[in-house]
């Protein structure tokens, strides 16, 4: 039993050697690469971001607003002041008395007011000489001529077809040159003077505009006509209906002219 035990303490010497080769061993620098890695407290890296350009939206130019044309609206203009008007003196002296009433517009002053029944006939004298017709008279050439001749021109005559038109003619003249228009009245026996007129729409603003209203100056008042009708009072305002029962269109034939039929205006010409 004693050589037994001796050798049993010798195995088991041996054994344990065994045992202690089979353990992994750990190295002081792994031990510390395995702490720090334990123990880093180092940021994360940034994740994989794609770069993709920022698109910049389009402007979109503001649209440029159209201008709004003045809306038409009434409008009226009338030369005539109170003194103005000037009654013909004898029942042919229609146009020499309308020549009074033109000068009389036009020369706002008050001052040179032309009412004179000498004067009256010879300025009638002036518009015969001037003109040329089988009656001896004084037609709406000589009528133009006169006004022009005395410093109120210069005037021509012009017919027109249509009757609108020649009251948007007479109306827009008056408009652009401060001055009265003469009216062929009675198919061509009579003289008024258009001195102001009413419409829908400022003739100086719109192309198209219309008429609704004449002021007139009628010579032979207050006496009128049996077959045409009574002569307006000085300054009415008379509508369009109303002046076409004495404004009607002239034939050349009564007179020396090359003048088509139409409505006749002895109408003034802007100046140069």
């Amino acid at each position: 039993m004693t050589g037994t035990q001796p050798r049993f303490v010798v195995w088991l010497v041996v054994l344990a050697s065994l045992l202690t080769a089979c353990a992994p061993a750990v190295g002081l620098d792994e031990a510390a690469t395995a702490q720090r890695t334990a123990t880093s407290s180092a940021p994360p890296s940034a994740p994989d971001v794609d770069l993709v350009p920022r698109q910049t939206p389009a402007l979109t130019p503001k649209p440029v607003p159209t201008p709004t044309p003045a809306p038409r609206a009434a409008f009226a203009l009338n030369l005539y002041q109170e003194g103005d008007f000037v009654p013909q003196y004898t029942f042919d002296w229609c146009v020499a008395a309308s020549i009074q009433i033109a000068h009389n517009l036009i020369d706002d002053t008050g001052g040179g007011t032309w009412t004179d029944r000498a004067q009256q006939g010879e300025l009638w004298e002036m518009a015969r000489a001037r003109s040329s017709n089988s009656f001896n008279g004084a037609n709406p050439l000589g009528w133009a001529k006169v006004l022009t001749a005395v410093g109120m021109g210069p005037y021509g005559v012009v017919s027109i077809a249509d009757y609108e038109d020649a009251l948007q003619t007479a109306a827009r003249a008056i408009a652009d040159t401060g001055r009265p228009v003469g009216l062929v009245m009675w198919s061509g026996r009579h003289a008024w003077v258009m001195s102001g007129f009413e419409s829908f729409g400022d003739p100086g603003q719109f192309r198209e505009f219309s008429v609704t209203g004449i002021r007139v100056q009628d010579p032979l008042y207050p006496h009128g006509s049996g077959q045409w009708g009574p002569s307006p009072a000085p300054n009415s305002l008379l509508t369009p209906e109303q002046l076409a029962t004495q404004f009607v269109v002239r034939e050349p034939r009564r007179w020396s002219s090359d003048l088509p039929t139409g409505y006749l205006l002895v109408l003034p010409i802007a100046k140069a």
